[in-house]
Formats: structure tokens, sequence, C-alpha cells
């Protein structure tokens, strides 16, 4: 076992700390390092300041962090994949700017550079796209199939601990120490214990370890629910599109997930006992570790496409006042796409000497999945057709997918060519074709989804204006940034080069630079898009709680929901179930009886494990034994003793929720319809005129 340095605090010391480099050799490269932990320390000085100056401590307790109301861990999970966005996006600006210095070394060491690029693909992949997708997900899912919440509440919130813990720990690794320089994927030798013996690839190790098991816990979770907890009536083929495509990540979240972590702990073993898994001696195989990694790494893309696939079904269906176009081929082209991503890892590595035939069979198997993807977007622009457009923010950031994920799409056929690919793999072509997957693909789907269902969780619309500003600078800001890297790649740029000499590229790693600053001005949009809505919030009210005449349950209750989401659950007998009803007038009905309602009582198990793996993983890090020992104790010990509550539930008493639902059912019949037309005015409370073109 490996202990070369160990005492009572392991390898901690002084040198962990960024600025004893400052000190002792202060340049560019050393004060870039020093202001993102300075950003880090000052971030946490201001929250807790913040929340002590204003004393929020007792509310956040009680009303968040020990909440299980799927609602409040939905919010929660996309606040924190915004917190880490802005990092992300930051990381993204420094590397392009490098890039942009000219040819020579640039302001950045070259492993400084290697840190970032293997931070923000962590970061944006784990802890921003997978907790926003989590986040959308837990809020809607319930409110989606007629549920009260998720099938297992507390393991929801253990979920949500293990994730944060996990993200937190690439933040400490900025202020502690150093992160990984093998890149997001990790691959051996270059995070081996002989060639990177720091603690970066340690600190990658335990993060991943961690948040794939609150990945694995979720998507186990949301399985359940759509399985179980779906209302009276709604069958499968009844499912909102979103639905069947979170029911298929979550098969995928099931079945991938697991070989990452083994592989992580393999490497681990590697690390720290000195086994020889991925080692060249001993009968080590660095090929097993790709194989595993890739077996999750590719289900993982189509982990996050499809719910955004998913969004984009809602919104495009909403916004054109029609019913989704070709709802059986949908359902049948998300569970195609589920398949055969399982069947297409190895194109991720052609170039590392397979057969002709290994590498022929992956590459068809790879232009396979454009089929049913294209099918999807031919029943998208059907949806469109005719239909009676609204150009509203969610709109905008779909039609924007439609336009450019269709050039990422094509260019992965274009890599599914191994010949071709063994040409480009390497260079930054292939850079340009992965985030021309994830940014319109992903990341739009998912701003469409906030500014869609916001409304819905806060009671008040976002503002229009800022919204279109963000799709446009988000837009701009992409086509500027990664589009230009197809043609520097074609010329032979390569990828994860923190330098270059040739000056024909730097024209184009100049407009990317560009490209980067307008990304970052897109995300400062979605900041202040935030802070006017909330100025505003009065004037953008929809309590009734249907503010985009919208055809799916979630809309039903009011905005917010209630703590039990609905009073009664309700009987569904078409798809488009509230659409229809809406045509029929009776969208709103006054039950005979109301009963007692059970929500699971608040807990703080999930904050607890959040804190205790937290401390776990920085002991396991930096060698300190006998803290981690302690800390798997109490770890166990909280577990254990959580098992012996009683009392898990509180009980709504049915006439509380009857005097809720009058009074809210009073609101609905006391509020004028507004048009579609003039969804955005004041007047619009969240009762719309129904349009007969939705449910025809």
């Amino acid at each position: 076992m490996t202990t070369n340095g160990s005492g009572f605090f392991g390898r901690l010391n002084w040198d962990a700390f960024p600025i004893t480099g400052l000190i002792q050799n202060p340049n560019t490269n050393e004060i870039v390092a020093n202001t993102a932990a300075a950003i880090v320390i000052v971030g946490v000085i201001v929250v807790v300041g913040s929340l002590t100056w204003f004393r929020l401590w007792g509310p956040l307790w009680r009303d968040w962090l020990t909440s299980a109301d799927h609602k409040k861990i939905g919010i929660m999970y996309i606040v924190f994949a915004i917190v880490m966005l802005a990092r992300g996006v930051l990381e993204g600006v420094v590397m392009r700017a490098q890039q942009a210095a000219g040819p020579g070394d640039g302001f950045l060491e070259a492993e400084h550079f290697a840190e970032l690029f293997s931070t923000h693909g962590t970061i944006m992949i784990f802890f921003v796209a997978v907790p926003f997708v989590f986040g959308l997900a837990n809020f809607l899912i319930p409110l989606m199939i007629g549920a009260r919440d998720v099938a297992f509440p507390v393991m929801n919130q253990i979920s949500l601990g293990l994730t944060v813990s996990a993200g937190m720990m690439l933040m400490v690794s900025l202020v502690v120490g150093e992160f990984s320089t093998g890149g997001w994927t990790a691959y051996p030798p270059y995070t081996g214990a002989a060639f990177n013996p720091g603690v970066g690839p340690d600190y990658w190790i335990w993060a991943i370890v961690v948040s794939g098991v609150g990945t694995t816990l979720t998507g186990i979770n949301f399985a359940v629910t759509i399985y179980k907890l779906r209302a009276p009536g709604m069958k499968f083929m009844r499912l909102p599109m979103y639905c069947w495509t979170i029911i298929c990540s979550s098969i995928l979240i099931v079945f991938a997930m697991p070989p990452l972590g083994v592989a992580a702990l393999m490497l681990a073993a590697d690390r720290y006992l000195d086994f020889h898994f991925f080692t060249n001696d001993l009968g080590g195989n660095m090929m097993n570790y790709a194989n595993m990694f890739w077996l999750f790494g590719h289900p993982e893309v189509y982990l996050l496409v499809l719910p955004a696939y998913g969004i984009y079904s809602e919104v495009f269906a909403t916004f054109s006042a029609k019913r989704l176009y070709g709802y059986n081929s949908l359902v049948i082209a998300t569970m195609s796409i589920a398949v055969l991503s399982f069947t297409v890892w190895l194109h991720h590595f052609f170039t590392m000497g397979q057969s002709a035939l290994i590498n022929a069979v992956f590459g068809i198997a790879t232009m396979l999945i454009a089929i049913p993807t294209g099918v999807k977007v031919y029943d998208w622009m059907a949806t469109l057709f005719r239909g009676r457009i609204r150009f509203s923010v969610p709109m905008l950031y779909g039609l924007s997918f439609l336009m450019l994920f269709v050039i990422g799409g094509l260019s992965g056929v274009i890599l599914a060519n191994p010949t071709v690919d063994y040409q480009v793999h390497n260079t930054l072509f292939l850079v340009a074709h992965f985030h021309n997957v994830l940014l319109p693909g992903v990341l739009f789907g998912l701003l469409a989804g906030y500014n869609y269902w916001f409304p819905k969780a806060f009671g008040f619309r976002l503002n229009e204006f800022w919204g279109r500003v963000s799709v446009a600078l988000w837009t701009v800001g992409f086509m500027l940034t990664f589009l230009p890297l197809y043609f520097v790649g074609l010329m032979g740029m390569p990828r994860r080069s923190f330098s270059w000499e040739d000056p024909s590229f730097h024209p184009y790693m100049i407009v990317a630079v560009v490209g980067a600053l307008i990304i970052l001005a897109a995300l400062l949009s979605v900041i202040v898009q935030l802070w006017v809505s909330i100025r505003d919030r009065e004037k953008a009210r929809v309590p009734v709680g249907d503010p985009w005449d919208a055809h799916t349950l979630e809309w039903s209750i009011p905005a917010p929901p209630p703590s039990y989401n609905f009073a009664i659950i309700p009987h569904v007998t078409d798809r488009d179930d509230f659409a229809a009803a809406k045509e029929r007038g009776n969208a709103y009905p006054s039950p005979d009886a109301y009963e007692d309602i059970s929500v699971p009582l608040n807990t703080g198990i999930g904050f607890s494990l959040c804190v205790l793996s937290g401390v776990w993983m920085f002991a396991l890090v930096w060698w300190i034994w006998w803290l981690a020992a302690l800390m798997t104790i109490f770890m166990l010990a909280t577990f254990i003793a959580w098992t012996f509550k009683a009392e898990t539930e509180r009980v709504i008493p049915a006439d509380d929720v009857r005097k809720q639902h009058e009074a809210w059912l009073d609101l609905v019949h006391n509020s004028t319809p507004v048009d579609r037309d003039h969804e955005t005015a004041p007047e619009n409370r969240g009762l719309p005129r129904p349009d007969l073109e939705a449910v025809t």
C-alpha cells in the first residue's frame, strides 16, 4: 500500500496551497490560479455572511436543506448546476484566451492548461448537465404523471447531497492542491501513480465515485416513480413525451453508471494499493479502462440529450398550439436511441488499434443512431408546420437547437467513418463536434425548460426581453466559439494543446475567444434576467398556473404548486388530458370530497451525508486515514440511526386541503382568460383562453 509522506495529516502541507506557488514564483500563471482560489474563498465568505446578516440560516435549514419535497430538491439541483456552470464557462474562456494568445507559450503553463481542460470537462458533464437534468426531472416528473412525490423521497435527498459534496471537491481542489491533468476521461497512464503521483487524479476519482452513487440512486428513483406512481388512466402511451425520455435516461443511468464507478475504483486500487489493472506491467491493460469508461461514456451522452429532446417536444407542441406530431414514432425513436447507445462505445477510440472489422461494425452502429434522431427532427418540424407559432423564449431556444444541432449530428455521422475519424480524432474538429452536440442539444434544451417551467415553480414569469437577449448571446457565442474549430481541426490543429506554432490557426483562435466572451455575456444575461424578473415579479404573477396554454397535468394546478401537488389525484383519459379538459370546460373541477394527504417529513440525513462524504473524500485524497475511517463510521451510524426513525410522514388534514383548493378555484373563476397573443402582458394571470388547435 502506498504510504509515502503519510502522517497525522497525510500528505497535506503548506505546498498544497496555491499561494505558495505565487510567493515562490510570481507570474501570470500563478496569478490566474490564485484568482480562481480567491473567488471560491470570497464566494463562501459572501454566502455565509449574507445568510448570517439576513438571518436566513433557519429558513434555509427548515425549508430547503432538510426538505424531502421533490420540487425543492429539483430547484436545489438547478441552483447547484448554475453555480458550477459559472466556473465551467470561466474556465472555457481562459482556455480559449490561452489558445488565442498566438504562437508560443501564451500566459498559462502546460500543466495548468491541462488542469483546466480536465476540470472543465468534468464539471460541465457531471456537475452542470447531470444536475440540471435531474433538477428539472425532479420538479416535473411527479407533477406530469399525477403523483404527489417521487417513489423514494429520502433517497432523493441523499442523491442530491452526494452530488453536491462531490462537486464541492472540485471547488476545494482550487484552494488545496491541484486537480488532475489527465482530462475529464482520466485515461491511464496519465492518471497512474507513476506518471501523476500528486492528488489531482484522486480528486477526480472520489468525486466521480460519490457522484456516481448519487446519480445511480436517482435513476432508480425516477424509473420506479414512473413505473408505479402514474395517475389512474395514465397508460404508458398517454405519458408526456418528456416522461418517456426520462424513463429511458433512467434505464441508461442504471446500466451505464456502474462501469464508470468500477473503472474509477480500479484506478484507485492502482494508485492506493499498488494494483496493476491499468499499467504496462504485471498483466495490466490500459484499454480495459477505455472500454469501461466509454461503456458508460456514450450512453451518458444520450442520458443528457434525451431529456433535452423531451423538453423540446413539450415546447414545440405548446408554442405551436398543436398536438405533438408522430407521438408513437417519437416513443419508438427514443427507445431505439437508448438501446443503440450501448452498441457504439468503441467509436471513441477508433485510433487505438482495433481490427478493421470491429471498427466497421461500430461505425455502422454509430451511423444507425442518426435514423431515430432524424425521425425526431422531422416530427418536430411537422409539429411546427402550420402551427400558430409564438416566438417566446423557450421556442427561440428550440429553433436555435433545430438549426445548430443538425450540424453537430451530421459531423457525428462523418466521424462514424473510422478512416475519417483516424485523421481528425485528435484535432479540434472533434472538440467542435461534441460541443455542437452538447450546447444546442443539451444546454439550450435545459435553458428552454428553465424558462418554460420557471413560472410553475415560482409563480411568476421570467423577463421576456432579457430571455431573448440570452438566446441571441448563447446562439451567436456558440457559433463563433465552436464552428471555427471545425475548420482549424481539418487544418490539423491538435486538441488538448496549450500552444501551437502554425500562424494560419491564429485568426480562427481570435474568433473563438470572441465567441467565448459572448458566451460569458450570455451567462451573465441569464443572471440579469433572473434579477430583473424577481424585481418585477408582481407584474408577472401567474397564480392560476397555466401561463402558456399548455397541455400536460403540471399546468392544471396552482403556481407554485402546494406541497402535496394535487388536492385530488386526477383521472387521465387522454394523452393531452389537460388540454382536452380545457376545451370541454371542465379543467378545474371542484371535488365532492377531500382526503387527508401524507407528505414526507423533513430529515437531515441528506445534508449530513453530504458533509460527511465531503470530509471522507478529502481525507482519502490527502491520505488522512484516521479521518477517513472516522467519517466511514459516522456515515454508517447516520444511516443506521435514520432507519430507526418511526415517523417519516406528516398528514395534511382534509380541511386544510379543501380551504387551499377552494381558495385557488375562486381565483380561477374570478380571473379573466387571456389570449395566447398576450401571454407576456401583466394581464396574464395563468388562465389562458384555450386554442382549439391544441387538441385537434
